[in-house]
């Protein structure tokens, strides 16, 4: 059973996502938050697999409590998607950068959202390769940015240290397989091993890796 939280401070989105949660097999719902503050008490109540955040909310908004959130080491095991109403929300990237695991359109179709909760919950992330480049986007309108390498970069393999950097650039497994001419399966190996050493979470943080690290933008 996958248990989800809602934290949105519109009474209409809450209801419409509870109901569409409570009745999908396999999905249950751990909480319900109308703003930031109650929203981080509440999953660090609860303990949900996965959070549906809302961004501009009452008292702390959705990226300071996806923040506090991540950086709670007992709650490792929670994923968090942001609800956004605008595709390029100036908030998305920086909630990305918090540790959030990808983001979603509130008028996203509800077999859609259904579909992400579970990758998420299976620690996928919710970056198409467009996503990523915009993201990378705003990356590179960053006049100041200083490249910081990741404190374990050296442990990765040239081949990794390669795919990091392609997948810093947008591109999925299926690409980085034709740009290398290796199996998919190969890549899909590098990038969980690059994870695993650095540390990331999901591969929306592997992204921000590799542009911090000089390896991609």
């Amino acid at each position: 059973m996958i248990t989800v939280a809602i934290v949105d401070d519109q009474d209409l989105v809450r209801v419409g996502l509870r109901t569409l949660i409570e009745n999908e097999d396999g999905l249950d719902i751990a909480g319900e938050a109308a703003d930031g503050l109650d929203a981080v008490a509440m999953i660090r109540r609860t303990r949900p697999d996965v959070v549906l955040m809302d961004i501009r909310m009452p008292g702390i908004d959705g990226l300071e409590a996806t923040r506090r959130v991540v950086a709670d080491p007992e709650l490792a095991g929670t994923r968090i998607i942001v609800l956004t109403t605008f595709e390029l929300d100036e908030y998305v990237f920086d909630a990305i950068r918090h540790g959030a695991s990808g983001f979603l359109l509130k008028d996203t179709k509800p077999v859609e959202l259904l579909s992400a909760i579970r990758q998420v919950a299976d620690g996928g992330a919710l970056l198409a390769p467009s996503v990523t480049r915009k993201l990378i986007s705003e990356f590179a309108a960053q006049k100041a940015r200083r490249v910081r390498p990741h404190p374990q970069l050296e442990t990765l393999t040239d081949r990794e240290r390669e795919i990091l950097g392609l997948v810093g650039e947008g591109l999925s497994n299926d690409e980085i397989a034709v740009r290398l001419y290796i199996s998919p399966a190969t890549a899909r190996t590098h990038v969980g091993r690059s994870m695993t050493k650095l540390g990331a979470r999901d591969r929306a943080q592997l992204v921000v890796f590799a542009y911090q690290s000089g390896l991609a933008g």
